[in-house]
């Protein structure tokens, strides 16, 4: 009797195991395929060896059925990974400029808006609006799974508004599920280096948004060193912006830019506590 009550155990941990795994497959194919899909910009594909798309969701812990919003998604280039995802079974909030933004804030909300009615991947994505203190209704309070920042921490710090990046960590905590996630990407300053170098570098203190985030209510989970990259010095003259993609000194210096690679970023996940 013994002998077969622990073999039943046995059977259910083991088919337990299996379904777990076959779900992680479906999940990680999910991501390959919208990866690979063929509409996906050669430039964007390009990017993936310094971004770590698939690694950086799973980390995240990225589910289908999940409702997510990703704040200032720009261009799109998250975007078009995430959306095809959550197409079928989750719900998926870009949560970009507002609509009465000018110059290029306009023109980038203007042209991610013109994907989401031409572009079948983005058939069902949800935009909204986001700045810092003004705008801060991402989606509807308590319903989201996850949101999702990639590389805005720099730009709310040093925007005209000094609590920028609380008031939009604060937002975030608000559009979250108690339980939710956060996941933040940001380029990383040493933390050696004078605090000042924040204003004007495009990297950001670790410590700093670690601070911001638990400031706004959330817990830190996990860090990761996938987005890491041990050839930047954080030091260029025109701050982070003299990496690829943007090589802001052209051709001066371009090989050695090159070289680096993409900045080195911190990757965190947080949550909302229950």
């Amino acid at each position: 009797m013994k002998f077969a009550l622990k073999s039943i155990l046995v059977a259910t941990i083991a088919l337990s195991s299996a379904a777990s795994l076959a779900h992680n497959h479906s999940e990680n194919s999910l991501v390959a395929n919208a990866l690979n899909d063929e509409q996906r910009a050669a430039k964007n594909s390009e990017r993936d060896k310094f971004r770590h798309p698939a690694q950086t969701l799973a980390f995240f812990g990225l589910k289908p059925n999940m409702s997510v919003v990703e704040i200032s998604p720009g261009g799109g280039w998250y975007s078009e990974i995430l959306a095809p995802v959550l197409k079928d079974n989750g719900k998926f909030y870009a949560a970009h400029f507002p609509k009465d933004a000018t110059g290029f804030y306009q023109r980038s909300r203007s042209e991610f808006e013109q994907k989401v009615t031409q572009d079948p991947r983005f058939s069902k994505v949800i935009v909204t609006e986001f700045a810092p203190v003004t705008h801060t209704e991402l989606a509807p309070a308590n319903s989201a799974d996850m949101v999702l920042t990639f590389r805005n921490v720099h730009n709310w710090y040093m925007g005209k508004n000094k609590d920028g990046a609380l008031s939009a960590f604060k937002s975030f905590y608000t559009a979250l599920k108690p339980g939710g996630t956060l996941g933040v990407v940001e380029h990383r300053l040493p933390e050696a280096r004078a605090d000042d170098d924040q204003k004007s570098s495009g990297y950001m203190k670790q410590s700093y948004v670690i601070e911001i985030a638990k400031q706004a209510g959330f817990e830190l989970v996990a860090s990761s060193e996938i987005n890491a990259n041990p050839k930047d010095t954080a030091d260029h003259p025109k701050g982070v912006w003299t990496l690829p993609p943007s090589l802001r000194l052209g051709e001066q210096d371009a090989d050695k830019y090159k070289a680096i690679g993409e900045s080195d970023r911190m990757t965190l996940k947080f949550k909302k506590p229950l």
